[in-house]
């Protein structure tokens, strides 16, 4: 557990404090890697297709909008420093993930924009600080690389 912990601090991240129940969803992670070979999130309902499952593969893609909206992700493994530090309760998580025909519908549109040069469908991030990039809607709360906080970003493009 510890060595988990030392890892996602490394990425500027924070695990839940709560260590019983954080032990308890990466046991899920780990009968999921077990069940589909792959680590999806044991709070949703994975297909068994990696294709299809891409976007809740731990950390999901919908992880960083989880904490800047709601101070913890949708299956609260993940929350922000001030969750972390019992300075904020993390707030209940909507789930965000399209039902199967809209991530079809997605998949196909992420093939044609991959091939469509100068087409973004985020804003790019600069820490300010290391140059790292990061395409989302928001910069991370903290850099992964150099750990500065999330105000020492700039929008890039």
């Amino acid at each position: 557990m510890r060595d988990l912990e030392v890892e996602v601090e490394a990425g500027g991240y924070h695990l839940n404090p709560d260590r019983e129940f954080t032990r308890d969803l990466v046991r899920g992670l780990l009968a999921n890697r077990e069940r589909y070979g792959y680590i999806s999130c044991p709070c949703r309902l994975a297909s068994g297709d990696r294709d299809d499952d891409l976007d809740i593969i731990c950390p999901c893609d919908y992880r960083d909008p989880d904490l800047a909206d709601y101070g913890a992700c949708y299956c609260a493994l993940y929350v922000t420093a001030d969750v972390e530090r019992g300075k904020r309760a993390a707030a209940p998580v909507p789930e965000r993930r399209p039902g199967p025909a809209e991530r079809k519908r997605q998949r196909e549109e992420r093939a044609l924009v991959g091939r469509a040069p100068g087409t973004l469908n985020y804003p790019v991030w600069r820490c300010r600080v290391c140059g790292y990039l990061c395409a989302r809607n928001e910069p991370p709360e903290t850099c992964p690389i150099c750990r500065v906080s999330r105000d020492r970003f700039e929008r890039f493009m």
